[in-house]
């Protein structure tokens, strides 16, 4: 399988042998690859180095809507050139968060809007970062038009929400409080996504699933989450893992990205 967004940094993974712990913790559960994701600068030029230590990681780069209260053209320059590399396999994670007040409004938006054209450039997907702002977030969406591949990192709308995103095609990723028995109406929305527009993950360090809710998360966690929608959906808990994880290869492109380093090393 593969966890489709994590924060290996946040995770305590600093250096290669750190990386190569939590990885293998994952793989011991079936969990192969992660997807690591920025959420500033530092973060992002982090993950695209850290991508190159072993091949079980890729990244994702952007600036998260709560630190683009400051989001300057150097700062693109520098997010432009990492999503060029070949194990940055997403732009993200992007878009509006209503919830805290760290970033005005206006500035969310605009560095939304760049990132938007920022994948439709590079050709990769857009990661979606969407806390209390579903409608503006389909809004921009609308106004700039959508990259070819859209996917709502930890999504948190109920049913009427999810079934507007999977009619425009959008991809949905369903993170540890999709577990939570109080979610009724996340539940019912996972429920009805179609496989193939599915994805798990686990926003490690954080929103850790039942039953270990309130403990530090970790990639390995996104197991407990495929085991519980398996059984919300009443599938077989390895079909859904072997769906999810080709919908993963597909929506990435996992399987197109080279193994090697640029000097023709070889990744671990």
């Amino acid at each position: 399988m593969v966890d489709a967004h994590t924060h290996l940094d946040a995770c305590g993974a600093k250096d290669l042998a750190s990386v190569v712990e939590v990885l293998d913790r994952a793989s011991s559960v079936g969990v192969d690859r992660v997807i690591t994701v920025a959420d500033d600068l530092d973060s992002a030029v982090w993950a695209a180095e850290a991508s190159t230590w072993d091949s079980r990681v890729f990244a994702a780069v952007a600036v998260h809507p709560t630190r683009t209260a400051n989001f300057t053209d150097s700062d693109k320059a520098v997010i432009e050139d990492l999503s060029r590399r070949p194990r940055v396999v997403a732009v993200g994670e992007t878009g509006l968060d209503y919830y805290w007040d760290y970033s005005p409004r206006d500035a969310q938006e605009e560095a939304f809007r760049w990132h938007i054209d920022l994948a439709k450039r590079v050709g990769k997907p857009l990661m979606i970062h969407d806390r209390d702002a579903h409608e503006d977030i389909l809004r921009v969406l609308t106004e700039e038009g959508p990259p070819e591949t859209v996917v709502f990192h930890c999504f948190s709308g109920d049913l009427g929400f999810a079934r507007r995103c999977v009619d425009q095609g959008f991809v949905l990723s369903f993170a540890g409080p999709v577990t939570f028995r109080n979610a009724r109406a996340l539940r019912e929305a996972a429920a009805f996504v179609p496989l193939e527009q599915l994805l798990v993950e686990t926003d490690a360090p954080f929103l850790t699933p039942h039953p270990f809710r309130g403990r530090p998360n970790e990639p390995y966690c996104v197991a407990y989450t495929v085991r519980d929608l398996a059984e919300l959906r009443g599938v077989d808990v390895a079909d859904l893992a072997n769906s999810v994880s080709t919908t993963a290869n597909r929506v990435f492109r996992l399987l197109d990205v080279t193994s090697d380093l640029p000097g023709g090393e070889q990744l671990r």
